[in-house]
């Protein structure tokens, strides 16, 4: 087994989902992502965890789709319960096939997302972390060899995470601090409201709100949103290729939307419920482990020089407490890169100017 292997475990368990003694753990394994299941196996004992491991497959998701009348049951109660009495949600992702489900009918996708409402609360309550094992599948996809791609995903996931967190909480104060964001560059001219939000230092554990690894963005629940809006990072959503998106917004709700490919994909998330027509979030990329786009939202988002918005569901860290932030089924993530004629500013002030900020060399206020 690579080592890297094992300090990507350690760094799951230990860092990220901060594994204590007792801690009843859910770890889902996707089909290719063995060799970590087996090291994130040996870690939990070592912690004197109580791991229970499920398969999650695209293919196997695909089959059940395809089969089904789309007439799911809302929040099956195993499933439910499965998560309801877990302590830690692991999730290893690991696919033989990334477009697995892209012959699944949009809208048993959306039924089968808002049937499982419950089963998803269940697991944001839990200590919950996402991360993904380099298969063959996802080198693929990104263009590379398999040799290359391990070193790109190990340089993204083994890292000084306190000294990131420590870089990224400028950003969250500013952030924190500030009234409205507002983003410039080519085909994009959009304004947000961060007013009496709370942004998350991201840094790949759940002691900073953070469920991902790698990770490495700040970011929040912005509201009141108005513009234009062009992603042009290429991304894969329900194994469809999306290119181009533009949205158009208006107090606060997506009013028109085009894509020059998967705009049909882009449609059938909007209608997924009233609330997948907003913004859940506001990402600003600050992993520079990450140095080219890999067709893959974990870690594309995370990238520096980019910022990401999110239709549909805010999480609740960026709320203040008793406050209820955009509801969805849905949380999908578009990408814009600002390495180029671009501008990040917070109440006026430019704090990020063509992928650098103010604090780094190269910035150009």
């Amino acid at each position: 087994m690579d080592e890297r292997v094992r300090e990507h475990a350690e760094i799951l368990v230990d860092w990220s989902a901060r594994v204590e003694a007792g801690d009843d753990v859910v770890v889902s394994v996707g089909p290719d992502a063995h060799e970590l299941a087996v090291a994130v196996a040996e870690k939990l004992g070592e912690r004197g965890a109580n791991p229970l491991l499920t398969y999650s497959s695209g293919e196997v998701r695909r089959a059940y789709l395809r089969a089904h009348d789309g007439a799911f049951d809302d929040d099956p109660d195993h499933e439910r319960a499965l998560v309801e009495n877990a302590d830690v949600y692991l999730s290893l992702g690991g696919a033989r096939n990334t477009s697995a489900t892209a012959d699944v009918p949009g809208e048993t996708r959306q039924a089968y997302r808002r049937s499982r409402d419950g089963v998803r609360e269940a697991r944001f309550d839990t200590r919950w972390v996402s991360t993904v094992h380099p298969t063959r599948a996802l080198a693929q996809s990104a263009g590379m060899a398999y040799a290359e791609y391990r070193d790109f995903a190990y340089d993204a996931i083994i890292r000084d995470w306190e000294s990131l967190a420590e870089e990224m909480a400028r950003m969250k104060d500013i952030i924190d601090g500030g009234r409205e964001v507002r983003l410039v560059s080519p085909g994009t001219d959009l304004t947000m409201s961060i007013e009496g939000r709370t942004a998350v230092n991201s840094a790949a554990s759940v002691a900073y709100d953070s469920h991902n690894l790698p990770s490495g963005e700040v970011f929040t629940a912005p509201h009141g949103t108005d513009g234009e809006v062009t992603f042009d990072v290429p991304m894969t959503i329900d194994g469809e290729s999306v290119r181009d998106v533009r949205l158009e917004f208006e107090d606060g709700e997506v009013t028109d939307y085009e894509a020059t490919e998967g705009e049909a994909v882009i449609g059938e998330v909007l209608e997924t419920d009233d609330g997948a027509r907003r913004l859940g979030e506001l990402g600003i990329g600050m992993n520079r482990g990450i140095d080219r786009y890999t067709d893959n939202i974990l870690f594309d988002e995370k990238m520096g020089e980019t910022v990401h918005l999110a239709l549909g569901r805010a999480y609740d860290a960026c709320l203040p407490d008793g406050e209820t932030g955009n509801e969805s089924a849905v949380h999908v993530d578009l990408i814009t890169d600002m390495s180029e004629a671009s501008s990040l500013e917070v109440d006026g002030e430019v704090v990020g100017r063509n992928g650098r900020f103010r604090w780094e060399d190269g910035f150009d206020g």
